[in-house]
């Protein structure tokens, strides 16, 4: 064996000579600018990256963007602009939010279909920077947005005329409308409710509340219902638009506030964070912006790999959202106020997506908004009968399948962020685990829980009726059993750590249920039927019942026991052989950048099935190329990484698939410090090749007691990849991973870098641990 990977060695270090070209390569040393210089809004606004470029701080409620007529808000191949509107969430895949658009017009008022009065522009008078967007539009109007937490703030600069619009369309927005209503209350104050269902199913309805202010008294006024502009009408159930003289003085600014309790909850936002000038609140924005990002600190990269990070850490910072009020209260899941003491309370909860990547990260850099996301968690099971699946703002949408709420409170758990609160996560925790939402609650929770419980899998049910808006268990049983058992070995994690040991037995046991799905006749993950016979075609790639992918793309869905994984598939060797070829790992090393672009995305984003090859490009794959450290290969999983990592770049299209609230963006900070969570819901972080000479991390001392952590890797570069050895806090460290509590003590991990592979984290006790 030690012989054979010698060869082997050998081998990768000779055709690595060439290999990797595309692999962030060494550059000079950070300028001390700004970094809100180096992040880039527009990355990710093209080929369904589905971001936003408009104005937010860190984790606000609201995000001032444009909308140019695509479901998700904007896309940089359109000219056209509909509107200014309140909120925006970071890389989802379908209709959401879109709130209140708002444009500036000149002349008469007569549309009432923002498609009809749309706007022309050009990126050439185009711009985006943290919490800043402007914009100069066909009619000759510059339009300028920033924002606090709780208010939208706009300036536009209008031609001479004394028919300067401004028009407020409470009717229409990116996801379906449920019902507006519009109020102008006096010379400067417009008031609106607007209700609304959406997502990628019919969920909700859901209602916010808008106050908008302007800068000086309007000139005149209309409003209008269902088409019928009315001039000096003061309401309507559509929209209303507010005039100006702009002869002389040029410019209007307006400030909305939103809230999503009442009216009352905008107008105490307004009062609490409104009255400021455009440009005080500009610069505070970029302020936040700049402390936000100063928590990491890379040095070397070229410029355009150092655009591409602090562009990742800046969308990593997007979401969740606030949710509560200047005053504390926030709108609970039985959909009555109640109020935060002592924390903020959050809201938006890709759970599919962020426990995997962003959960962690948010940990590492920002623990006190990740406490208070958790124990928004935690409430929404207190006033609402049920943990969370997918939610936005007050309401659960039930998209995706599987159980992520578990994994994302047990990382909360086990990185020191629910002290005071464990006993009232856990107790949520194991209802959610061992049943069923009632009827009556919107969530499906667990919805093959009972099938899974009784029979170790959870069923494949093609057709079956939903019970309620949004995506079934039972349509996607493969990946469902994977994902029930991920998160059982995770809770039974933190039931042993509480002190519930025969609870923690009992998840233990059913964090194996994974083998209850593998079918020994394809070597492959299968789904079963309600029969248990396993059902849908025998080839992997073409395999039924996986959501967002094949059983090829979830067969390392694992982590919490890869090496049984290993032993099912036939031992290392096999499992080696089909990591190679999963990765392409011959063509890889021959030209990463093109089997990157050519092999493992396939398709556009939304492409999940039908492949037998890795898609970075979903979440079911994020910790695949992590496999190979428990097969005693580390050295390829630097190769996968910086492979995948060629597919970020600094231009509109560099985002790979959907961000999914930072999910995407976290995997490329992460893996590009070389740190990563392998064992998503525990605390296990696995090592890999930085990309940066060194990057030093400014941390909280109250979560993470040594304050600061350095990681270092001189040299590193396209050539010199591999890691020839790590040393934490200067002693030789010869394991593939780290646990939390060693990473809490560390002030520096330091890699040695070379251009062949090593024997370093080769050993038998390398690889990550299995959980028991």
């Amino acid at each position: 064996m030690r012989g054979t990977r010698r060869t082997r060695l050998c081998l990768a270090g000779v055709m690595a000579a060439s290999a990797l070209a595309a692999t962030p390569a060494r550059a000079a040393a950070p300028s001390d600018g700004h970094l809100a210089d180096l992040v880039n809004p527009f990355i990710g606004t093209q080929n369904e990256g589905n971001t936003f470029p408009g104005a937010a701080v860190p984790f606000g409620m609201v995000q001032l963007s444009p909308d140019t007529g695509h479901r998700t808000g904007y896309d940089h191949t359109q000219d056209h602009i509909r509107g200014f509107s309140l909120v925006h969430v970071s890389g989802v895949g379908c209709r959401l939010g879109g709130d209140l658009p708002v444009l500036p017009t000149t002349g008469e008022v007569t549309a009432t279909d923002n498609a009809r009065y749309a706007a022309a522009f050009s990126h050439d008078d185009e711009q985006a920077s943290p919490g800043y967007y402007r914009v100069g539009l066909g009619t000759g109007i510059e339009a300028e947005l920033t924002a606090t937490a709780r208010t939208g703030v706009q300036r536009y600069t209008f031609p001479a005329t004394k028919q300067a619009n401004v028009l407020l369309n409470a009717a229409q927005s990116l996801h379906k409308p449920g019902g507006a209503e519009v109020e102008i209350l006096d010379d400067r104050t417009v008031r609106t409710k607007i209700s609304g269902h959406g997502f990628c199913r019919d969920t909700g309805p859901y209602t916010v509340y808008t106050v908008t202010r302007f800068s000086r008294p309007f000139t005149a006024y209309g409003a209008w219902d269902s088409g019928a502009v009315t001039a000096g009408a003061r309401s309507g159930t559509g929209g209303a638009y507010v005039r100006f003289d702009t002869t002389e003085d040029r410019t209007v600014e307006a400030t909305t506030a939103l809230s999503y309790v009442d009216a009352r909850g905008a107008a105490a936002n307004l009062r609490a964070e409104g009255g400021t000038s455009f440009d005080t609140v500009r610069r505070r924005a970029r302020e936040a912006w700049e402390r936000r990002l100063a928590t990491v600190r890379a040095h070397g990269g070229d410029p355009a790999l150092r655009r591409t990070f602090y562009s990742s850490l800046y969308r990593s910072f997007l979401a969740p959202n606030i949710g509560s009020d200047a005053d504390g209260r926030y709108l609970g899941w039985d959909q009555k106020p109640h109020h935060a003491r002592g924390f903020t309370y959050y809201q938006n909860w890709s759970l599919w997506d962020t426990y995997r990547t962003q959960a962690q990260l948010l940990a590492l850099l920002a623990p006190r908004e990740a406490r208070d996301m958790a124990r928004s968690v935690v409430r929404i099971d207190e006033d609402g009968g049920w943990l969370p699946k997918w939610g936005y703002g007050p309401v659960e949408t039930n998209i995706m399948t599987g159980d992520p709420v578990t994994p994302f409170l047990t990382t909360a758990f086990h990185l020191g962020l629910l002290k005071g609160f464990e006993d009232r996560a856990y107790r949520a925790l194991r209802k959610n685990a061992d049943g069923v939402p009632p009827a009556a609650n919107p969530g499906v929770g667990r919805e093959s829980n009972a099938e899974y419980l009784a029979h170790g899998f959870a069923p494949y049910v093609k057709g079956r009726p939903y019970a309620k808006n949004g995506d079934s268990d039972y349509h996607f049983g493969g990946s469902v059993t994977l994902e029930y058992a991920l998160a059982d070995a995770m809770l039974a994690q933190m039931a042993r750590a509480l002190g519930h040991p025969d609870d923690a037995a009992r998840y233990a046991a059913r964090s194996r249920n994974y083998r209850n799905v593998f079918d020994p006749t394809t070597g492959f993950f299968r789904a079963r039927d309600a029969s248990g016979a396993f059902t849908g075609p025998a080839d992997p790639a073409r395999s039924v019942g996986f959501h967002e992918g094949t059983s090829w793309q979830y067969q390392w869905l694992v982590p919490q026991d890869l090496p049984g994984v290993i032993g099912l598939i036939g031992g290392k060797e096999a499992a080696e052989r089909r990591l190679d070829s999963f990765f392409a790992y011959d063509r890889l090393l021959a030209d990463p950048e093109a089997t990157a672009r050519q092999v493992w995305v396939h398709g556009d984003a939304y492409d999940y099935y039908d492949a037998d090859k890795y898609n970075p490009q979903n979440e079911p794959d994020l910790i695949a190329p992590y496999t190979y450290l428990s097969t005693g290969q580390p050295w390829k999983t630097t190769d996968v990484v910086h492979a995948a990592l060629t597919l970020f770049t600094d231009t509109p299209t560099g985002m790979t698939g959907n961000d999914d609230l930072g999910t995407m963006s976290a995997w490329n900070v992460l893996s590009s410090i070389g740190v990563f969570p392998v064992q998503p819901g525990y605390d296990t972080w696995g090592l890999s090749t930085p990309v940066f000479d060194r990057v030093d991390l400014t941390l909280d001392r109250r979560y993470w007691p040594a304050g600061a952590l350095t990681v270092t890797a001189p040299g590193t570069s396209a050539a010199d990849r591999y890691i020839q050895g790590v040393r934490t806090d200067r002693t030789a460290h010869d394991r593939t991973y780290l646990t939390t509590r060693a990473l809490r003590s560390l002030r520096t991990l330091a890699f040695t870098v070379g251009p062949r592979p090593s024997e370093w984290g080769t050993g038998p006790q390398a690889a990550p641990p299995v959980l028991k």
